[in-house]
C-alpha cells in the first residue's frame, strides 16, 4: 500500500528532473544549431503602476481594501491590546476580500447581497482583529451580516 503512493519527495524530484532537462536541451540545441536558436527579447515599453491597475481592476480593488483594512486593524489592535501588527494582518486579509466583494459583476448585480457579504468581511476582520478567541470573531461575523442587511434594505429598499 506505501509503493502505490506518490510522496512530495517524488514530485519534487520529477519536478527538478523535467527543469534541468529543459534547461540542458536549450543549452545543447545552441551547440548543435548555432543559427536558429535566439535568445527570447521584449521590445514592449516598460508597464508603470497606473497601467497595471488599470489592467487589473481586481487587483486594484483588493489592494486598495487591504490598505484600508490595514490601518483598521491596526487600531483595533491597538485599542484591544491584542497587537498592533496582528490587527493590520488580519485587517489586511479583511479588508483585501472586501476590495474584491465590492468590485464583483456577480455583487453588482445583487446589492444587498453584496452589502451582507461586505458588512460579514467587516465584522469578521474587527472580531478577530480585537476579540480572545474564535468565539468573538464569529460574533462580529453576525452583528457585520445584519448591519449589512439592514443598509442593503435600507438603501436600496425591497
Amino acid at each position: 500500500m506505501y509503493q502505490n503512493r506518490i510522496t512530495f519527495g517524488t514530485l519534487a524530484l520529477a519536478t527538478l528532473g523535467l527543469c534541468t532537462v529543459s534547461a540542458c536541451s536549450s543549452v545543447h540545441a545552441a551547440a548543435i544549431y548555432p543559427g536558429r536558436v535566439q535568445a527570447q527579447t521584449y521590445h514592449g515599453r516598460p508597464v508603470t503602476l497606473h497601467q497595471y491597475f488599470a489592467d487589473h481592476p481586481k487587483v486594484r480593488a483588493a489592494t486598495i481594501g487591504a490598505g484600508v483594512g490595514t490601518a483598521a486593524g491596526a487600531v483595533t489592535g491597538l485599542v484591544t491590546g491584542r497587537g498592533v501588527v496582528r490587527g493590520a494582518l488580519v485587517g489586511a486579509g479583511a479588508g483585501a476580500g472586501v476590495g474584491l466583494v465590492r468590485s464583483s459583476h456577480l455583487m453588482h448585480r445583487h446589492p444587498i447581497l453584496k452589502d451582507v457579504a461586505t458588512g460579514s468581511l467587516v465584522g469578521w476582520g474587527l472580531g478577530y482583529a480585537g476579540g480572545r478567541n474564535h468565539g468573538s470573531a464569529a460574533r462580529g461575523t453576525l452583528v457585520g451580516a445584519a448591519a449589512g442587511i439592514a443598509t442593503g434594505l435600507f438603501v436600496h429598499g425591497l
